[in-house]
């Protein structure tokens, strides 16, 4: 086929008299159509029980900043069922489109469902870029709709640099955050979706550009025989844990607290502030504070308006966990402290001293 057809045309060739020589032609409409036009993008929204997730929020501004930058549009897609998805209230947001994919199989999640869902938007609409929010379920289902389309998720993303040709470069971090990776789409111009996931905190939902958006219902065809689980309980961690992520301010304790009998010295200060106690690995490994308030590459990754770090030294491992902290304040003993290369404000001294009077001149200002 000439890469000169119009993939608007919709006469289609005599020669067509099979499904499979159908889907082979619009495959091949969707190639040129990415190739030579289309560099939109398409994010896929996260909800609970009809509430946006912070996260979804987070990719969102990430696929603005990238549609900016490919000089194209972003829309997002929302799946649920019929009256249980609150996709519109996403149409206040500088996007192209806000599609509500609806379809009483989509009630619950499964994999099953999600993929061809998706697989039939993607294919109906054509992005050349599909961003999530790198979250549990998103492992589950994002890997498997990736290779409907011959690709590979590039998960975990923290940033999106333009390359000199104008083509993203996509970033992600490995051995704990030890090293950063560039990955990009490769041959270019793609010949399908390229498909990401975005780390929590990597971006601010506090950047998302308002305006308009049209919104539109997609029914996609399903059929009860395709779903091959049976849906369960959404996926919940202990009835004690807490979200860090959605905290506005934390107050995370290290090493330098020396012994459980001083968290309190902490957890006074926290309480002062309104805000959630959390600690690094050590703390936690101890069972000196619950591990679901652990922040660090194998705990909880947070982006507070105010992360305040009482007696942590920065550890790259912790670093990976707050960076997406909008204010960072470092109290620490040692003024080499790694902590206080990222920190906004900081301090050398003895927390045994700053802390009580910090809680205390806060509760003063308070009464």
């Amino acid at each position: 086929m000439s890469d000169t057809y119009d993939p608007g045309n919709d006469l289609l060739p005599e020669d067509i008299t099979s499904p499979d020589e159908l889907e082979n032609l619009m495959t091949t409409i969707n190639t040129v159509y990415i190739d030579k036009l289309n560099k939109s993008v398409l994010v896929v929204a996260e909800q609970r029980q009809g509430r946006i997730s912070s996260q979804s929020l987070e990719a969102i501004a990430a696929g603005q900043k990238l549609a900016t930058s490919l000089g194209d549009e972003c829309s997002v897609a929302i799946l649920g069922a019929q009256g249980g998805n609150p996709a519109g209230e996403l149409t206040r947001y500088k996007l192209n489109f806000v599609f509500a994919i609806q379809h009483g199989l989509l009630e619950h999640y499964t994999a099953d469902a999600y993929i061809a869902a998706l697989q039939q938007l993607i294919r109906k609409r054509v992005f050349a870029y599909v961003i999530f929010p790198h979250t549990y379920q998103v492992r589950d289902f994002a890997p498997a709709l990736a290779t409907r389309f011959g690709q590979v998720l590039i998960s975990d993303v923290i940033a999106i640099h333009a390359g000199s040709d104008g083509a993203p470069t996509f970033v992600r971090q490995l051995f704990q955050g030890k090293l950063n990776a560039d990955y990009r789409l490769t041959p270019q111009p793609a010949s399908a979706p390229c498909f990401v996931s975005i780390q929590a905190g990597a971006f601010r939902a506090s950047d998302l550009v308002e305006g308009k958006a049209s919104f539109d219902t997609f029914v996609p065809a399903l059929a009860a025989d395709q779903i091959r689980t049976i849906p369960g309980d959404p996926f919940r961690e202990s009835a004690h844990t807490v979200d860090l992520s959605s905290a506005a301010v934390i107050v995370s304790v290290g090493r330098g607290i020396r012994e459980r009998e001083n968290i309190p010295l902490v957890q006074a200060l926290a309480d002062a502030l309104g805000a959630e106690l959390a600690a690094s690995r050590p703390i936690c490994d101890a069972g000196w504070v619950p591990i679901e308030r652990q922040v660090g590459s194998s705990g909880q990754t947070v982006s507070p308006k105010l992360y305040l770090a009482v007696g942590i030294s920065g550890a790259i491992q912790h670093l990976v966990g707050m960076k997406g902290a909008k204010t960072v304040i470092a109290i620490n003993k040692d003024e080499n402290a790694p902590i206080f290369e990222v920190a906004d404000y900081g301090v050398a001294g003895d927390l045994f001293e700053i802390v009580p009077a910090l809680t205390k001149a806060i509760q003063a200002a308070k009464t």
